[in-house]
């Protein structure tokens, strides 16, 4: 009896990391974008998931302090010209497929361009690479974002 106790024991130490693990493995939460260009922080975006579908919001903009801290989005085309990028849903339609997320969009403010795109997580969940892209996957640019604690 002892044994089996000790045994079961055993086994719960060994599931509760995995469970763990499997709750980390997601792409939702907060993330810190950094720009593929100047490898600085640019906002922080917050994805969420709802009907297995990921969508992500700026939360915070990084930006000196002499530049507007609430800038709008003057070169969007769509319902969110002029509207303010704090707030703004630039990440949307991503579904899970395999390890990959796919078939979704993003938006970038700085040029109002909204793109295909794919995401997948990197470093046990720690960093998202995402990709916006042009027709192909390989006719774009990945950012790697990082998770936020």
């Amino acid at each position: 009896m002892r044994h089996l106790m000790r045994a079961g024991l055993i086994a719960a130490m060994f599931a509760l990391p995995a469970a763990a693990f499997a709750q980390g493995a997601s792409p939702v939460g907060t993330w810190k974008t950094i720009d593929d260009e100047t490898g600085k922080p640019k906002a922080l975006v917050r994805i969420t998931e709802e009907g297995g579908v990921l969508t992500g919001k700026i939360e915070k903009l990084f930006r000196p302090a002499d530049q507007d801290q609430n800038p709008k989005c003057v070169k969007c085309s769509d319902a969110r010209k002029d509207q303010p990028i704090i707030g703004m849903t630039i990440l949307s339609g991503l579904k899970k497929e395999g390890n990959d997320y796919t078939g979704g969009q993003i938006l970038d403010p700085s040029n109002g361009k909204t793109y295909k795109s794919k995401a997948s997580l990197a470093d046990n969940g720690s960093k998202l690479e995402v990709r916006g892209y042009v027709g192909a996957p390989m006719f774009g640019r990945t950012q790697t974002w990082q998770r936020e604690q």
